[in-house]
């Protein structure tokens, strides 16, 4: 199955996927008992999981004949490097603020 190249924010974008990531907190879960949390076919559950894995969100690990799903850590990487350069951005801005609050307090 072809999957095309997506950002993580493409991915992430769909409310499935997204719920799927949130199940997963929860334990690792084979593709046939995450597919009854939804209203969907299996083979679309097992869709949005492949673009899961791609991205990297989701390790399949395999026991036996059965496929399980786990979270990736590493998967979230990108999101956390760009909310990270907005918390930075922010800080300094705070910090910019906190410093012209300060000289204004001395001058008074």
């Amino acid at each position: 199955m072809a999957i095309p190249n997506l950002d993580v924010f493409q991915v992430i974008a769909d409310p499935s996927r997204r719920q799927i990531l949130e199940l997963l907190t929860q334990n690792s879960y084979n593709i046939n008992s995450l597919s009854e949390n939804f209203d969907m076919s299996r083979p679309a559950v097992s869709k949005h999981i492949k673009i899961l894995e791609t991205a990297g969100f989701v390790n399949i690990r395999e026991i036996g004949r059965e496929r399980f799903c786990e979270l990736n850590q590493n998967g979230f990487d990108e999101i956390r490097q760009w909310i990270n350069y907005f918390d930075k951005f922010w800080n300094n801005k705070l910090k910019n603020l906190e410093t012209l609050m300060n000289k204004k307090k001395r001058m008074n």
